[in-house]
């Protein structure tokens, strides 16, 4: 199901009968036709297990169940939309950053430790992110929202990515995730996260980067 961006901070989406698609709740702002709109008790395409996993891993954003035929506007607090076609692939994201997403997609939750082993339990102390992240994967298209703007980075295996962890939005593909320290100890105390970290990204795929260190 395509999202069509209405502008930076709007996306609408086509509803088909047969068709769901999940959105963050409190993100519709219009729509035409008959559309229903129903809290989601699931947890999404991964069934009961799924809503057990996120809600272990404080992953439970409350989700809308979008059903019907017509037209839905999305949007939420002003924030940037990306619009992230998936073919197949995992995506990884927080689940506070999505906003819809196609209801054929698999969804599931990642402990954070199982990529970059102590280093990604480190990161969810640091950056104030979930140690789980989640998971979205098969074909479809996902709308999710980021601060200032977001630019798209391939990830080679000749090319890892370091990103600030605060502008960290969401990346796919077969990627390794490590936190490093940027300064060392003595010259981190007192300091924020910021720079002090850095997360390197290596392998194949894309990480998307937000214009800011502003979580959502």
């Amino acid at each position: 199901m395509p999202f069509t961006e209405i502008n930076s901070k709007m996306v609408e989406a086509t509803v088909a009968p047969g068709q769901k698609l999940y959105s963050q709740r409190g993100a519709m702002l219009a729509y035409r036709g008959d559309v229903t709109f129903t809290p989601n008790i699931q947890g999404g395409q991964g069934g009961v297990m799924s809503m057990i996993g996120r809600r272990v891993a404080n992953e439970a954003t409350p989700l809308m169940t979008v059903e019907g035929r017509g037209t839905v506007m999305f949007g939420h607090g002003g924030h940037h939309i990306q619009v992230i076609s998936l073919a197949g692939d995992t995506l990884y994201v927080e689940a506070d950053r999505l906003l819809a997403f196609d209801g054929s997609l698999q969804q599931g939750t990642m402990f954070m430790g199982s990529q970059g082993g102590v280093m990604g339990m480190v990161r969810g102390q640091v950056t104030g992110q979930g140690l789980f992240t989640t998971t979205l994967k098969g074909h479809g298209a996902v709308a999710v929202m980021a601060h200032g703007g977001v630019v798209e980075l391939p990830i080679t295996p000749q090319g890892p990515v370091h990103v600030d962890p605060q502008a960290y939005v969401a990346h796919h593909g077969d990627v390794r995730n490590k936190l490093s320290a940027a300064l060392g100890w003595r010259e981190m105390v007192g300091r924020g996260s910021g720079e002090a970290f850095q997360l390197e990204l290596s392998g194949n795929g894309a990480v998307y980067v937000q214009a800011s260190e502003e979580k959502l």
